[in-house]
């Protein structure tokens, strides 16, 4: 059984694990530990048997804050085409909108993965904004810019899928209050 939970501190690790084994792009500790410190809701794992299969590293953009975005989705070879990865964008996605009252969601992705694109597309309702020229610095590509609309209520995941989640959010921060002008 696959779990789709909340990130801990304490799957850092793990997490860089999984993408030293599945992606050319690796990040340094420190970006985890940024991602886990501002943003605790919306990163997520997929975890069977006590292993990090999986995971997304997802931010809120920081100048305009009803935007998200998928820094990074890995599940190692053995656990794909079991509906993980649809599952670990679908809680971030789902977080973006209950916590921080997201809109849209962007990610890159390179213009050759095609089995990525097939699910942003088909899968998640994602559309290729722009292609950005040699995005990908380690093996040189492009990338596209892919953005979609988030719903305030996403749809519940079906029960047919392999993954489970909580649907809790322990560390929902207040909503902010924007000042009127008068």
């Amino acid at each position: 059984m696959v779990t789709i939970r909340l990130c801990r501190v304490d799957d850092l690790v793990n997490m860089q694990a999984c993408n030293l084994q599945c992606l050319a792009e690796n990040y340094d500790m420190r970006y985890y530990m940024y991602h886990v410190l501002s943003w605790p809701q919306l990163l997520h794992v997929a975890e069977s048997a006590g292993k990090i299969v999986g995971y997304v590293l997802a931010k809120m953009d920081e100048t305009n804050t009803s935007d998200g975005h998928i820094t990074s989705i890995a599940v190692l070879r053995p656990f794909r085409k079991l509906g993980l990865a649809t599952k670990l964008m679908q809680a971030a996605q789902k977080a973006m909108v209950e916590c921080f009252g997201a809109k849209r969601v962007s990610l890159h992705v390179r213009v050759s993965n095609r089995a990525a694109l097939g699910l942003y597309r088909r899968s998640l309702g994602f559309e290729v904004v722009s292609r950005e020229h040699r995005y990908y610095r380690i093996e040189p590509e492009d990338a596209f810019f892919m953005r979609k609309t988030l719903q305030s209520e996403p749809a519940e995941p079906s029960s047919d899928q392999v993954a489970e989640k909580s649907d809790s959010h322990p560390f929902k921060p207040e909503p902010r209050r924007r000042k009127r002008k008068q």
